[in-house]
């Protein structure tokens, strides 16, 4: 119980009659080396992907309900652009450059109270949480360049969601 937060990372492979085969994707869904009959792979629209996970990490839980849900923070799905997460982790790696200054990380990136949402001191665990998000937000830039680079398609859309 308490603060749970996803950010995950939906790429669209539903294939079209009109697309060329080199558009159209090949998905395969199998259980233990056998390909699943309940899963049809022409209806599959979306691959999900888990690519980020924070517990109790309130800081970065108050930026996205302010920056992406308009201050709403209902446990619902939200889009969050890649410029936005970007926009996060430069944040997040200000506030570790800046560690101790307690005036910049209130006015910048606060912690907030909620139903078991965890400390809200600005300690160890509030940096390290700072750094994780960096992490998670540089892989997913990283990969998102791969990708354009060696194969010049879009690769995704990201979306955050909280449980509590």
């Amino acid at each position: 119980m308490g603060l749970d937060m996803y950010l995950s990372k939906k790429t669209y492979v539903k294939n079209w009659n009109h697309q060329r085969d080199e558009q159209k994707h090949t998905v395969t869904v199998k259980l233990n080396g056998k390909s699943r009959k309940d899963i049809k792979p022409k209806r599959i629209s979306y691959i999900t992907e888990d690519v980020g996970y924070w517990r109790k990490a309130n800081h970065i839980h108050s930026w996205f309900v302010e920056n992406i849900q308009d201050g709403r923070d209902e446990c619902q799905e939200s889009y969050v652009s890649l410029e936005q997460l970007t926009e996060l982790r430069d944040l997040c790696k200000e506030v570790v450059e800046r560690k101790g200054d307690d005036d910049f990380n209130r006015e910048n990136l606060p912690t907030s109270r909620g139903f078991f949402f965890g400390g809200t001191e600005y300690d160890e665990y509030y940096y390290e949480d700072c750094k994780d998000t960096i992490k998670i937000i540089d892989t997913i830039l990283k990969e998102e360049e791969i990708v354009r680079d060696t194969e010049g398609i879009y690769n995704g859309e990201y979306y955050y969601q909280a449980s509590w």
